[in-house]
């Protein structure tokens, strides 16, 4: 699996100026790194504005279904396996079938999507899939990217019935602390 392509455009000063909008204040200058990550961080509502698109190729039909599930901020656009389009009768198609999954997602999305995605609980395909948009947005976004944790890192514990074990590693206690920290 593959990123095919991906798309993002800075419009950062929309997302300042609803901010501004939202306190009754006038649009201010473009914003810093640190303005950033603590409006990205207290997730309020103008990152919303903050639009990605991307679109993976190869992506087995199982993990495709992963990732339709998440529905708030987020269009996906996944090749069909309607028989009349390919020619193969669609219930002989295996779930490991080779899909194209195409999204369009906000900021918001991109969060919430990090924390079930990236969590050892997800399946390994997933994480890598979900990794790549990761690894794009951080070209872009850094901020951004920073905040696209897994659960755990999130909220600082492990809310899953059946928890990985990961929150008692020394490798959770630096992404934690990385996480909160202001540094990118």
């Amino acid at each position: 699996m593959n990123i095919q392509w991906f798309q993002h455009s800075d419009n950062w000063q929309d997302v300042k100026n609803a901010a501004m909008n939202t306190i009754g204040k006038a649009a201010g200058k473009y914003p810093n790194d640190t303005w950033k990550l603590r409006l990205l961080r207290a997730e309020h509502s103008p990152i919303r504005k903050l639009v990605f698109s991307w679109r993976w190729e190869d992506l087995p039909y199982w993990v495709s279904v992963h990732f339709v599930r998440h529905k708030i901020g987020i269009e996906h656009f996944v090749k069909t396996q309607r028989s009349d389009r390919t020619g193969i009768p669609r219930d002989q198609l295996p779930q490991g079938a080779l899909v194209t999954h195409e999204c369009t997602a906000n900021a918001q999305a991109m969060i919430t999507i990090s924390r079930k995605r990236l969590c050892s609980a997800a399946a390994p395909e997933t994480r890598q899939a979900w990794q790549l948009v990761k690894d794009e947005v951080a070209k872009c976004e850094p901020a951004l990217a920073h905040c696209m944790v897994r659960e755990c890192v999130y909220r600082g514990f492990c809310p899953e019935m059946f928890s990985c074990g990961y929150t008692k590693t020394e490798a959770y206690a630096r992404e934690r602390e990385a996480y909160l920290s202001d540094e990118l």
